[in-house]
């Protein structure tokens, strides 16, 4: 899926869902090989600025790496029906992969001040596999997670990603771990319930899930 395709998808998308003209959707993609600029990337994390094309991403944090072999999540989900509270929403996207990861028997884990998903490897290195970029507009989510399954990491090479230059980059195959991108769509949609159910406390249905295929 182009990006700036998939962006003007999701515009138009969460303007519905603040209208009430469309329910919540869950959007697994992937994209051709981009860096994607957050609203607080920093010029000097852009170390090779010609590998790749770039794009104003319009959502919260710095410079990340999206394409072919990770899993792109955009969640379009309406907090005003939920959890009107920013932090705790990005603590339950935690949450959701470090859910889904555990299916694979990979323990992710959170760390202070890293926004996140990161795995303790041998001799104290940590690799991040997951990471979460959102944008809340009236209380309507958007952009979302990724979580790398089996991208080219060496792409990684020409950003600072997230910002964060004293750590690496992994994902489950590069774990040892033979996973397919429909295992893993299978884990998203299993574990989603357990992290963001409306439960009791609301109606209006379940949100949906959609995945554009390459």
């Amino acid at each position: 899926m182009p990006y700036e395709e998939a962006l003007a998808t999701m515009e138009t998308r969460v303007a519905d869902i603040r209208a009430g003209r469309a329910g919540e959707l869950i959007w697994l993609l992937e994209h051709p090989p981009l860096y994607t600029a957050g609203t607080s990337s920093k010029p000097q994390d852009l170390l090779q600025p010609l590998r790749l094309p770039v794009h104003a991403a319009g959502r919260g944090g710095q410079y990340t790496y999206h394409g072919p072999g990770q899993r792109v999540v955009y969640t379009m989900l309406d907090l005003r029906r939920r959890r009107q509270d920013v932090r705790r929403f990005v603590a339950d996207l935690e949450d959701w992969i470090i859910r889904t990861l555990a299916r694979f028997t990979v323990r992710g884990e959170r760390r202070d001040g890293r926004v996140g998903v990161w795995v303790a490897r041998e001799g104290g290195r940590e690799d991040k596999i997951a990471a979460i970029g959102v944008r809340i507009r009236h209380w309507v989510s958007f952009h979302g997670i990724s979580i790398n399954v089996e991208p080219d990491l060496t792409h990684y090479a020409g950003i600072v990603p997230c910002g964060i230059a004293e750590h690496g980059v992994t994902s489950l195959v590069d774990l040892g771990l033979p996973v397919t991108m429909t295992d893993l769509d299978m884990a998203l949609a299993e574990t989603f319930d357990e992290v963001f159910s409306l439960g009791a406390r609301h109606s209006g249905g379940a949100s949906s899930f959609a995945s554009t295929e390459t």
